[in-house]
This record gives C-alpha cells, sequence and structure tokens, in this order.
C-alpha cells in the first residue's frame, strides 16, 4: 500500500488532513468538534481509534480546537512545536511531542520533515510527509513564500496548498480594514496569485496532485483559485483538485 491522503475539511471554520501508509494513519490539524471530528473521519472509512498520531501547524482554533479532545479520546500522541503546544501541554501530559523546524521524525512507517513558515501565531510549522518513496507536501497558513518553504516543498507527488482570498474580492468584502492587512500581510495568508506562482516554481512532470486548500468564503471562490493555479499548470489541468469546507476531500494516492 502506497501512502495517500484524505482531507476531512479545510477553511476558517476547521481544517484536518488524514495521511495514511500501510497500517499508520496520522491527522494534520482538528479545527472540529469531537463529534464533528467523528462524523468526518468515519465518513472517510476510520475511526479516531485508527490514529496513531495528530500534529498540529499552529494554535488558532481553526486547527487545533479539537485536538486536545480528540487525542484524550484517541490515546494517541500531538505533535508541534513548543509555542503551538504551550496553551495544551498540561491537559496533554506525557502525550505532547515537542517537535521542531527542519528536525525529521517517524510515526510508524511515515517520516514527517517539519518546517517554519511566516504565519501570526508562536511557532508555525507546515509538514512534507513520506513514506519514503512518495511525498506530500502541506501548505496551509503562511503569508509568504520564502526560499526555505520553496526548498522544503520541491520534489513532491502531491501538494496541499493555500489559495485563501482573491485580492479584488477581499478588498470589496466585508472585513475591517485592520483584518484585511492582516490577511494580506507577511504573517497572514496566501492570496490565489501567490500560491500560483509558488506552484509554477515546484511545478514538475513526477507532481500528480494539486489540492487547492483553506479557500475563504467570503474573499475566494473555489473557481477562482483554481483558475488562478491552471494558468500556471504545465500538464492536464485534470490533476488539479479542492479540499472544500463542507466535504473535504475523498482519498487519493501521489
Amino acid at each position: 500500500m502506497t501512502l495517500c491522503f484524505a482531507s476531512l475539511g479545510s477553511g476558517s471554520e476547521g481544517n484536518g488532513l488524514l495521511v495514511q501508509h500501510q497500517s499508520t494513519l496520522i491527522l494534520v490539524d482538528c479545527g472540529f468538534s469531537l463529534v464533528e471530528t467523528e462524523r468526518r473521519l468515519n465518513r472517510l472509512g476510520v475511526t479516531r481509534q485508527d490514529l496513531q498520531g495528530i500534529l498540529v501547524t499552529h494554535e488558532h482554533s481553526d486547527h487545533m480546537s479539537g485536538v486536545a479532545g480528540l487525542a484524550r479520546q484517541a490515546q494517541c500522541p500531538v505533535y508541534g512545536s513548543f509555542g503551538t503546544l504551550e496553551p495544551l501541554l498540561e491537559e496533554l501530559g506525557s502525550k505532547a511531542c515537542i517537535i521542531r523546524d527542519e528536525e525529521s521524525f517517524s510515526i510508524g512507517s511515515l517520516t514527517i520533515h517539519p518546517y517554519a513558515v511566516p504565519h501570526d501565531s508562536r511557532e508555525p510549522l507546515q509538514f512534507v510527509i513520506t513514506d519514503g518513496d512518495k511525498r506530500l507536501g502541506i501548505l496551509t497558513d503562511t503569508g509568504s513564500i520564502t526560499p526555505h518553504i520553496e526548498q522544503s516543498l520541491s520534489g513532491c507527488h502531491a501538494l496541499l496548498l493555500e489559495t485563501n482570498y482573491d485580492p479584488d474580492l477581499l478588498d470589496r468584502g466585508p472585513y475591517p480594514p485592520a483584518l484585511k492587512a492582516r490577511v494580506r500581510g507577511n504573517f497572514g495568508h496566501l492570496s490565489n496569485e501567490a500560491a500560483a506562482q509558488l506552484l509554477h516554481r515546484l511545478d514538475h512532470p513526477n507532481l500528480r496532485w494539486i489540492v487547492a486548500a483553506h479557500i475563504s468564503r467570503k474573499n475566494n471562490t473555489p473557481q477562482l483559485a483554481c483558475e488562478a493555479l491552471t494558468r500556471v499548470l504545465s500538464h492536464a489541468p485534470e490533476r488539479l483538485l479542492l479540499a472544500t469546507h463542507d466535504t473535504g476531500l475523498e482519498w487519493l494516492t501521489p
């Protein structure tokens, strides 16, 4: 069995990504209630008891609000930076595993490479996950692209890529000026065009799947996100999929 992945959902209302290889199953982020997480796991054919670990990118509620409850029910470790897990250290106890930028570690048959990103949280990390053959790159929350991000994501076979906002929709949207400035700032989120520029540099024949993720309901549309990414793809655009707020994404194999 090769590496595969599926999304529980992606957006400002909650995020979660399952990654599996052989008997190893991990969850990246959990921003849903325990009941809602169970429902979404069951939709994808797994239960909380199947989890061997939970990775957390950063402490914002749409990524971490359900982590402690799920870890307690699943009796599995939680991996994140000290800044990310610090609010949960007392509750998690020995299940808290502190990880650091560029210090790889393994969970079962999966190897995880954390890499730091610029985002307005305490110590955010994103991940590249591999089974030793295929590489899945995850980039869901960053305000700008750094050489470190680009280097970390090079050579991936599948890529979950934030396409958070369209600048025109953000300008005309309902957010107050301070929040608009935060979203478009260097420590905010990626616009469609910024994501497309990164994809243009990362695109290669072995990149089988590109998943547009963390699409804002108020400041973007799936159509605009996909159009921006499609313009830079050098190969068939059917490789491009969406991880939606409501239904996530079914299982894919890189």
